[in-house]
Parts: structure tokens; C-alpha cells; sequence
């Protein structure tokens, strides 16, 4: 993003309480905590009251351009925030004496609280919260003293610029000498104007009304993309889920009222980039954006009513899920749409925290998901091309599965067959799942097979075994495959989606695969007499294609054969996605392209399937197949070969 959602407090200026916990209703003392007295609530305070003696001396406060200031200012230079998306504005050091200094000669912490200019040390008890000092290091705090002129960009309010005020129509949040200071979101007179966070701010801040006087998620600057748009009816704009003040996620009772300070903070952010918050507890493993959405969508107890645990599907002790970024891969919002050499996961390379929806319903393939609406995608086309925002789902998983460069097969995913006829880039799935390819699974293109397929589905089975609501139709996710083992779409309680599961490579249900220990030689992990259950080794396929027609050859004569018979799994002969390579000798048609990990030459003849005759010429499980469709057993293992017949 641009800048920043939050922009709820600026540097630090006020006395407040932990982050996100709401404060005890003060007195009728409008001061509140800043009147220093044991009675305010103030972790500092003094005997009796001193009032405004601790900032303030009527005739001998600092003289110069601080007139009737009392507090000792902080000589201290500041580390601002910065950002990898922040570069356009910048930071100045705020002007001793002025606005942010004068807030900071407490709240640095440099600088004891009571260190008067007219009367010496005044006598306190207590220190500090260590939510209201925030040190010389302010680049986990909202920036402030920017470089003036303010510079324009998508996501701000175009009143900033042109006319030197916020858009805030009670016109509480305001500039500063035509900047942003503490004061521009804090009134340190006055601790509840805000009757729930009681911060000193200077109006209420629910629903984001604070951030939403600087910041427009709504408005539209041609050759800017605006990082907030979709903001409006976005549900973390519009959850009524209550969340617990142990969550640490706002001071209001809801996540949409909350709304970006939910995800962000104000000040005192570990991430420090963008604000995020934290998960609570603080999950020191993760990243930082990883850690922003787990306190809500972690599992815990801190909704009402709960949400589903993607946290669970993705690093939960059963399942695998995508990677999440470790200490040298963390995301960043600046980098490319097409991910190099940096092999990772966070929520936001497949979602828009500031647009994503509820699903309520399921919609026809291949359109985004509501929950990924806004989110950034790359082109089928090219895998090049940026499409901010995607269109369709397979889009946005091509910024990692697509052209770019240092993608690796991790064994935690499980056995990866090694197709005869593969191109350069074997995980490049573009080209095999293109329009060009001999034959795909429809994910970027209808279908347009001129075979027929007896075997396809009118409708996808649930998890169950039952008839869904989902048509096979011509075309289908990438989730339709790779999906959570118990979504909810096809009949689980769990989130859809690929975020992990406890099938090999994310599938949504079993798929085996034959393997061998060297090709063309005896096959392992077969599985005679087919279990065609849904908790079979068939059921991923099974989804969409009615085993019995395939089991009854209605496709390929023999079927029966290699999977009644024999055992093997449908990996053994068929590519996944589709064949995006050529080859004359394994064209591809009906997604046939062998695992050279399983399959063997034939007497140096190179590995072939004619679908005319439906003859392979290979070597497998010991067995030679001939050109001619005949095959010759090089070991015979009782039972094995029964039925085996010229094709």
C-alpha cells in the first residue's frame, strides 16, 4: 500500500493504556490521565493535583517559540517510520518547542515525566507505560512531521493537497501548519471526546472515522492504483463478530467497528512496515503479516461469533499447507506481482484484507472468489502481464506456479511424478493448462475436447460421495483440486480453499500415486481391488469422473485391466494438469503422458501411446508393451498378468 490505513494517532502525544484495552471511565476531570494526579489514572502521577503545572508555567515556561511550556523538551533526534511504499513522502525531524516536541518531551521516554523549567523536578510516583513511551524509535508509530508540501497519492483524501485540510466533516482532524502532528489527531486537554478508546483523541475514532479523514479508499487517480479501494462493505468493514479485549485489536466491540485498527496499530507496531499488528499472543515464529490476520483467523477465542481456523490448515500438525515466509522471504508489499526466488505464502498474496468479502454462496469457475476480491494476479496469456486487480482465481496462484524464476518441488508435499514429455520449466503449469496445450484440465480455457468423455460427471460428488450443487460444466477452479480436506463447499466445516491439507500437494482428497524403484521394473504402492469410496485412492478423480464408467472401458479398453487388475493409479499414464510440451511419439490427448519415473523404454524404442490403436509401446511393472499391442512378461508374478491380451 501507499501509506498507511491507520492514521488514528500520529507520533505519540497522549497517556494512554495498552494498546487496543478501553480505559476505565475517567472522572469529570476533562485532563483525564494527563492531569498527573493518583485519582486520573495516570501511571505517573503526583500527590494532591497539580493540574497543568506539568506542562504548563503561567509566566516563566520556556521562553522563545515555546511560551508557558513547563516540561523540559528531548534534545533527541528520531528514527521516523519508513516503508518500502512510503518513499514518495518522507519525514523531517519535528521542530524543538513546536506541536510533535512538545508531546514528545514526555512521551520519548529521554526525558522524566516532571522535569519542570520553572520549579525543578516535580515530585511524581511511577513511570511510564511501556505503551506510552516509544523511545527515539518512532518507525513503528503513524508518520508525522512529513515533508511540505504534502505529496498526493490514490489513497488520501484529495483535500489534503489541494485545499490543506482533512476530509473529516467535523473538521476535529486537522493539519498542522499544513502538516500532520500529534495534535492533528489528539487533544491533550481533553482524554474522552472518544467515550470508548478515550486516547485524547480529537473525535470519535469507530468505524475508522479517524483514519478516513486523511485516507479515501474510494477515490480514483488515472496511472495510480489506490491499495484501499473495495474498502466500502469490505468485511472487515461490516463483521458484527463481538471480539474479546484480550485480542488487543481496538477498543470497540466489533471488528468492523474496530475496522483498521483491527489490523493495524497506531503506534508501538512490531512490524514495523504498514503498522500490522501482532498476533495475540505474539507468535514470534511468523511474520509480520502472518501474524495480523492469526489473532482472528487462528483459531482462538477471541471472536464471537468464531470464524473457521485457517491457521489450522496451514501449519496445523496433521496438514501441510503453503509455505509461510521464513527469516529470508518475508513478503513485501512492494514487491512484484510475479514472485522470483522467494518462495512463500502470507494471507495477502492470495487475499485484500481492505477488499475481500464473505463467501455466502459459491459461484460458477473461474471468477474470484469474493474472499479474493482485489487481490493481484498475473496474466495467462504471457505470465507476465500484472492484472491488479485479478479477474479470475488462477490468476492469482500463476504469480507463484507461473513464469517466475527459483521454484523448487519440496518432499514435505509429497511424490511428484516426472512426466516423459515435460517443457524446460516443469513447474511452469501455463502452458499446460493452456488453450494450446494438446489436452487440459479446463482452468484457463473451456473445454473443447472433441473426444468424448463418457466418464465426466453432470455433477461434482461431495467429500461424502454425494451429488453437489456444483456442475461439472466447462470449466473449474484451481480449488476444485487443490483445496482444504474439510471445505465447506463440498461438505466439510472447514475454509475452502488451498491452504492446506492432509493430502499430498494440497489436494482436497486422496490421490495415490505408483511409484517404482527403478522404471519399468516392479511397481509399488498398487492397490488391487480399487476402493471406490470417497476415502479411496481414486477420489480425487472420482470428483468428477464416475469410476464405474472408467472401470467398464468406456473410455480406454483397458482400463479395467491396469486398475482392477493391476492396481495402478491413474497418475502412472495421466499428467494432471495437461500436456503444454510436444512430442511425436506421446501426444498428450486425453492428459496421457507417462511417469518416467514408473514407465521404462522398450527395448530402446522410445516411450509411445497411439490413441488410434490404443497401443503404448513401454516398459512397465516388468511387463514390455509392444507397438503392435501385444506384451511380453520379462517376470512373471503369479496372478499378475492373468487377462493381459494383445490390444
Amino acid at each position: 500500500m501507499k501509506t498507511i490505513l491507520s492514521l488514528v494517532c500520529t507520533a505519540a502525544c497522549v497517556l494512554a493504556l495498552a494498546q487496543g484495552v478501553a480505559m476505565a471511565q475517567v472522572n469529570s476531570d476533562v485532563l483525564g490521565a494527563h492531569n498527573l494526579s493518583a485519582a486520573s489514572g495516570a501511571s505517573v502521577y503526583s500527590q494532591g493535583s497539580l493540574g497543568c503545572t506539568f506542562c504548563h508555567a503561567p509566566h516563566s515556561g520556556l521562553g522563545g517559540v515555546t511560551p508557558l511550556w513547563n516540561q523540559k523538551l528531548s534534545q533527541k533526534a528520531y528514527t521516523p517510520y519508513n516503508s518500502t511504499t512510503y518513499h514518495e513522502q518522507g519525514n523531517t525531524q519535528p521542530t524543538l518547542g513546536l506541536t510533535s516536541s512538545l508531546c514528545l518531551s514526555c512521551h520519548d521516554g529521554t526525558v522524566g515525566v516532571g522535569q519542570s523549567a520553572a520549579y525543578g523536578q516535580l515530585p511524581v510516583t511511577g513511570q511510564l507505560n511501556s505503551a506510552d513511551s516509544f523511545g527515539t524509535t518512532l518507525t513503528g508509530s503513524h508518520p508525522f512531521s512529513l515533508v511540505t508540501p504534502l505529496k498526493d497519492a490514490a489513497n488520501l483524501a484529495a483535500s489534503l493537497t489541494t485545499q490543506g485540510k482533512t476530509a473529516d466533516p467535523t473538521g476535529a482532524v486537522k493539519l498542522v501548519n499544513g502538516n500532520i502532528e500529534c495534535t492533528s489527531c489528539h487533544d491533550p486537554h481533553t482524554q474522552a471526546i472518544d467515550k470508548i478508546a478515550q486516547n485524547f483523541l480529537v473525535r470519535d475514532s469507530s468505524n475508522a472515522q479517524m483514519c478516513l479523514a486523511c485516507h479515501d479508499p474510494t477515490r480514483v487517480v488515472q496511472g495510480q492504483i489506490n491499495p484501499l479501494a473495495g474498502w466500502a462493505n469490505n468485511i472487515h468493514q461490516v463483521a458484527t463478530n463481538q471480539i474479546s479485549p484480550d485480542a488487543h485489536a481496538g477498543p470497540y466491540i466489533s471488528v468492523g467497528v474496530n475496522a483498521c485498527s483491527s489490523c493495524h496499530m497506531q503506534h508501538n507496531s512490531l512490524a514495523p512496515a504498514r503498522l500490522l499488528r501482532p498476533a495475540a499472543p505474539v507468535a514470534t515464529g511468523n511474520d509480520p503479516v502472518t501474524q495480523s490476520c492469526m489473532t482472528c483467523h487462528g483459531g482462538g477465542t477471541f471472536l464471537s461469533p468464531a470464524i473457521p481456523n485457517v491457521m489450522a490448515e496451514i501449519s496445523g500438525a496433521a496438514k501441510v499447507g503453503h509455505p509461510l515466509p521464513s527469516g529470508n522471504n518475508y513478503h513485501d508489499a512492494a514487491e512484484g506481482a510475479v514472485l522470483n526466488n522467494n518462495r512463500h505464502t502470507t494471507c495477502v498474496d492470495c487475499h485484500n484484507a481492505h477488499a475481500s468479502n464473505q463467501v455466502t454462496a459459491f459461484a460458477a469457475p473461474p471468477a474470484l472468489r469474493l474472499s479474493q476480491a482485489g487481490v493481484t494476479g498475473v496474466s495467462a496469456l504471457d505470465g507476465v502481464t500484472v492484472l491488479t486487480p485479478a479477474i479470475n482465481q488462477y490468476e492469482n496462484c500463476l504469480r507463484c506456479h507461473g513464469t517466475g524464476t527459483g521454484k523448487q518441488r519440496l518432499i514435505i508435499y509429497g511424490y511428484a511424478p516426472q512426466r516423459v514429455v515435460s517443457a524446460p520449466d516443469q513447474l511452469n503449469i501455463i502452458p499446460e493448462l493452456a488453450s494450446t496445450a494438446t489436452s487440459s484440465h479446463p482452468v484457463t480455457h473451456d473445454r473443447t475436447s472433441p473426444l468424448a468423455q463418457p466418464s465426466l460427471l453432470v455433477n461434482m460428488l461431495n467429500e461424502n460421495g454425494t451429488t453437489s450443487a456444483r456442475a461439472v460444466g466447462n470449466r473449474i477452479f484451481c480449488s476444485d483440486c487443490h483445496n482444504s480436506d474439510d471445505n465447506r463447499e463440498f461438505g466439510g466445516s472447514g475454509p475452502n480453499g488451498p491452504h492446506g491439507s492432509v493430502n499430498a500437494h494440497i489436494l482436497e482428497r486422496n490421490y495415490q500415486f505408483s511409484q517404482a524403484a527403478a522404471p519399468g521394473g516392479p511397481v509399488s504402492n498398487l492397490f488391487p481391488n480399487p476402493d471406490l469410496t470417497p476415502a479411496g485412492p481414486y477420489s480425487m478423480c472420482a470428483k468428477c469422473h464416475d469410476l464405474t464408467q472408467i472401470l467398464a472401458n468406456t473410455s480406454f479398453s483397458q482400463h479395467s485391466l491396469h486398475v482392477s487388475q493391476n492396481g495402478f493409479s491413474c497418475s502412472t499414464c495421466h499428467t494432471a494438469h495437461g500436456m503444454g510440451a510436444t512430442s511425436p511419439t506421446v501426444t498428450g490427448e486425453r492428459m496421457v503422458n507417462f511417469d518416467a519415473n514408473v514407465v521404462g523404454p522398450n527395448n530402446g524404442s522410445p516411450i509411445a501411446y497411439n490413441r488410434g490403436t490404443n497401443t503404448c509401446t513401454l516398459m512397465c511393472h516388468s511387463v514390455a508393451h509392444n507397438p503392435d499391442g501385444t506384451v511380453t512378461a520379462t517376470t512373471t508374478t503369479p496372478g499378475k498378468l492373468k487377462g493381459i491380451r494383445a490390444r
